[in-house]
């Protein structure tokens, strides 16, 4: 007798329901270190059922930009918000780590020392966290928004991990930030607070002009030696708004990350497959 054969890639199957349980948490290369971190996967299937290539995927609260990282991935357009200066670092970092050569527009921060200037008198904590990430610095204590808790730094606002004897031991060089008036007392308050915490180096970032009397304290407090890189760098260092838009940087080790770097991908690569905003 005549029979009708079904083949398992010809049924309609079982149209998607919205509960989800086949994909696992993000595990292995694909994991950061972000606490909040979704898997890719979770990502992929979003965008690929809702857009198309070249369409926008917005995400307004990016967390570490795995919305982002994915819909670069599949060729879209997209467009990332968050309110925390640490979540712009880790996204930044991420997106040029997974996608070299990437240009980034940045919206919504200052460009300029008069922009700076304006963010300190509008809200210093939001002037000192955007201060912590243009060095890389993680800020010591956040809220439940991403702001730097007040009264717990004990005159620390960031940390900045750094390779200290070897490629896996971490150093500290601690920050301050001031958007205020600064003093040699400033510099003499930043040596106390790396003596007391026993740290290796100190950096003050401030907004204002560093007296010369400043200079001379921060040199005076003399050199940090890297067994890792066989070189001396200063103890303390003086690093203001104005040098950081001029391109200078603070002399540090090789930095410690306390998140992975993102694997390398591939555009147009699918697994099943602004704050920031970047133009197709």
């Amino acid at each position: 007798m005549p029979r009708l054969m079904h083949f398992a890639d010809e049924m309609p199957g079982v149209p998607l329901q919205d509960t989800w349980d086949d994909i696992p948490p993000a595990t292995g290369n694909e994991t950061l270190g972000y606490p909040t971190q979704k898997p890719e996967a979770l990502l992929e299937r979003i965008i690929q059922a809702s857009s198309n290539p070249g369409d926008v995927v917005l995400d307004p609260f990016c967390g570490c930009g795995t919305a982002v990282a994915v819909a670069e991935r599949l060729d879209r357009t997209w467009i990332g918000i968050d309110i925390t200066h640490l979540a712009i670092a880790a996204i930044v970092s991420r997106m040029q780590s997974a996608f070299p050569g990437i240009e980034i527009n940045r919206h919504g921060e200052p460009r300029d020392v008069g922009g700076a200037r304006a963010l300190a008198e509008v809200d210093r904590y939001d002037f000192q966290n955007w201060a912590l990430a243009l060095v890389g610095a993680r800020p010591v204590a956040e809220d439940s928004r991403g702001k730097s808790k007040k009264g717990a730094d004990r005159g620390i606002d960031g940390v900045i991990s750094f390779l200290g004897t070897d490629a896996k031991t971490p150093a500290r060089c601690l920050v301050q930030v001031k958007s205020g008036h600064v003093s040699s007392a400033t510099i003499r308050d930043l040596a106390g607070t790396v003596q007391r915490e026993e740290a290796e180096m100190g950096l003050l970032i401030t907004l204002a002009e560093p007296t010369g009397p400043m200079r001379t304290e921060a040199l005076e407090a003399g050199f940090f030696h890297s067994e890792f890189m066989q070189r001396d760098y200063p103890r303390l260092q003086i690093l203001t708004i104005r040098e950081v838009f001029e391109g200078k940087t603070a002399q540090l080790p090789p930095l410690y990350s306390p998140y992975r770097l993102a694997e390398r991908r591939q555009r147009g690569q699918g697994q099943q497959r602004s704050l920031f905003e970047r133009h197709g």
